[in-house]
């Protein structure tokens, strides 16, 4: 389709944490700054590990705790070094087919929002069944980059 792509997503570690109780802005930033961390040798090996991207954020209806996650370099997918701040943790994602709108400039939490319910809209309008209730954020650019910059939302395919 032309407004969204379908994506066969194979199952994957991630390093992630969850920020409580603030805005989504404010949660992508603290969420950011202590992955940024892991990365930066803030893990049992006092490892450097080069950052990746997409940066993701988990956003679920009606619920104030964000999800960040930074993906794990493919050299670190079988043992990534364990996280020392007890608020970061590797997950495993399972392989998913997931629906995903992309979009250019400097997203914000509601341009975001603004693209996941168009993407849901196609998808409904469609017959696509997905996992309504979530969807999660990519973002795959430094914020110093000013052109040219690439957003994503992502439904997971029921």
């Amino acid at each position: 389709a032309k407004d969204y792509e379908l994506r066969q997503y194979e199952t994957a570690k991630w390093v992630s944490t969850v920020i409580r109780g603030e805005t989504q802005k404010e949660a992508m930033r603290q969420g950011f700054w202590k992955l940024f961390h892991y990365i930066q040798g803030k893990n049992e090996k006092e490892m450097k590990i080069d950052m990746t991207v997409p940066v993701t954020c988990l956003i679920k209806s009606g619920c104030t705790d964000f999800k960040i996650s930074f993906f794990v370099p493919f050299e670190h997918q079988d043992s990534p070094p364990q996280p020392t701040d007890s608020d970061v943790f590797i997950e495993e994602r399972k392989a998913a087919a997931i629906f995903v709108r992309s979009f250019g400039g400097f997203a914000s939490p509601e341009k975001y929002a603004e693209e996941a319910e168009v993407l849901a809209r196609i998808l409904r309008n469609g017959g696509q069944p997905f996992h309504e209730d979530f969807f999660y954020t990519a973002g795959y650019d430094s914020p110093f980059k000013l052109f040219n910059r690439h957003n994503e939302v992502w439904y997971f395919k029921k």
